[in-house]
Formats: structure tokens, C-alpha cells, sequence
């Protein structure tokens, strides 16, 4: 898949968010190893920022075995409703996408393609099912499951939260620690190794913006057999409940791509 088409697919997996209201218990820079697992949880859901609109320029480093480039991203967030995209190099538009729960559509201006689906490709990329909610959630550094109930443990290591599920099945393995300043997700990695394929989602930093956290910067690995792409997300500002504007038209003559 060409370098382009790739990174704007992967952009749709990242850009994306979610609001959360379960009250925690105040974070510190040292992990409490006597703190419940249903504390961390509560503490981590209520950890999700909460807003109506999300502006961003984000610069985006991507590599795979035959590619490795930068691109600087705009985004463009209605919570929950409209996530919308353009990717530019030089002031140069290459692409825009628009995300909506049920639709995932973009352009690309180099070879005048577009695409118009729903998420089944990225899950297909990713090798796990992703959905509007869980790609919201990597954005932001929440956790991809639902944490809730008595599913998940919890110990400290390295002053990090490490939680894993109670059951484990032979082909699916979810890794999760967080920070316990924040309570945001440092790292998440689901693996299938029947597949030969992973997940690895890092987090710098989470840094506060107008009293919520957000991370800093986001490096994700997926690999599957011997193919390996990253992408390393660089916030360069992040301003919330702005006036913001989603212009997105397929233009005509543009090619539909058909992805397998």
C-alpha cells in the first residue's frame, strides 16, 4: 500500500476522542501498590477528557520498510460526532479525511483517490476489532477494553500501574500500564501471536491543558509477520471548545480505492 494511503488510514485510527465522568482518587508521581484495582480503574475512566471541540497541529513521523516521512496534520474535533483531517507538507494539502461513528472517507490529491468505508479496514490493519470508541481512546491515552468489573488485576512495576485481565486466552494477550500521576495509559500492547501480529501504543508525558491531560506524544507500532509501520505523533498545540468548521467534498474525476 502506498506511503500516503497508509498514513492518512492510520491518521483515522488516531485522531479521535471521548468524555468520561466516573470520579477517581488524586494522583501522585509515586504508584501506591495498595491502591484497589477498582480505584486505578475509576481514577483512569475519570482521566478521559471532557470537551465539546478539540483544534490541533500535530506532526506526524512515519516509517514503514519502504517509506519514512513527515507530514504536519490539522484536526479538527466535534466530540463524538466529526472528527476531520488535512494533511499538508510545505503548505501543500495532500489529504483530508472525515470521521463520523459509522463512516471513515478521505482524499488523497497526489494520485486522486478516495476512499469511503467504515472501520473494518483498520481493524483488519490492526489486527484487532477497532470501532469509533476505541480508536477515540488511543488518541487520548484511555485504555482501547472496558476496564470495568472484576476483569482486570493490577501490581506496581517500575512506579507504573500494570493491569492484565484475569483470563487469558492462548491467542490474545492485552498489556496496560499507567501513570500514577495521571492515571493515563503509559503503554498498551494487544498481540495475537498465532497471527505473527501486534499493537504497541506509547505514551510521553501526559501533559495539562486547561486542567485535563493529554498526551504529549504518541508512538505506535503495529507489526504483523515481517511488515512493521510506526507512527510518532508530536502535539504541537491543542486548543479546546473553539469555533471550528469541517469542509470535506470527495472532488469529482477522483478515483473510489479498492482496498482487499
Amino acid at each position: 500500500m502506498p506511503y500516503l494511503k497508509k498514513c492518512v488510514l492510520f491518521l483515522t485510527l488516531m485522531t479521535l476522542l471521548s468524555c468520561g465522568g466516573i470520579k477517581g482518587v488524586e494522583g501522585t508521581s509515586t504508584a501506591n501498590s495498595s491502591l484497589a484495582v477498582k480505584a486505578i480503574i475509576a481514577s483512569h475512566d475519570a482521566a478521559t477528557p471532557n470537551f465539546n471541540t478539540l483544534a490541533a497541529r500535530v506532526q506526524v513521523e512515519f516509517e514503514d520498510k519502504n517509506t519514512s516521512q513527515s507530514i504536519t496534520t490539522s484536526l479538527r474535533i466535534q466530540k463524538d460526532e466529526i472528527i476531520w483531517i488535512k494533511a499538508s507538507i510545505l503548505g501543500i494539502t495532500l489529504a483530508k479525511v472525515l470521521i463520523t461513528p459509522d463512516r471513515v472517507a478521505f482524499y488523497e490529491t497526489i494520485n486522486n483517490q478516495y476512499f469511503d468505508g467504515d472501520f473494518a479496514l483498520l481493524s483488519n490493519m490492526l489486527g484487532t476489532e477497532i470501532d469509533f470508541q476505541k480508536a477515540q481512546d488511543i488518541l487520548l491515552g484511555q485504555a482501547i477494553f472496558d476496564l470495568g468489573g472484576n476483569a482486570y488485576t493490577s501490581e506496581v512495576k517500575n512506579n507504573l500501574y500494570h493491569l492484565k485481565p484475569k483470563k487469558e486466552f492462548s491467542n490474545f494477550i492485552h498489556m496496560l500500564t499507567l501513570y500514577p500521576n495521571s492515571f493515563k495509559v503509559a503503554s498498551e500492547v494487544i498481540s495475537q501471536p498465532n497471527e505473527n501480529r501486534q499493537l504497541t501504543v506509547l505514551y510521553g508525558p501526559h501533559v495539562k491543558t486547561e486542567g485535563q491531560y493529554f498526551p504529549s506524544k504518541v508512538n505506535i507500532e503495529a507489526t504483523e509477520r515481517t511488515d512493521k509501520t510506526k507512527i510518532d505523533l508530536t502535539y504541537k498545540k491543542i486548543d479546546l471548545n473553539v469555533s471550528v468548521s469541517f469542509p470535506f467534498k470527495i472532488p469529482s474525476g477522483y478515483d473510489q480505492i479498492k482496498l482487499r
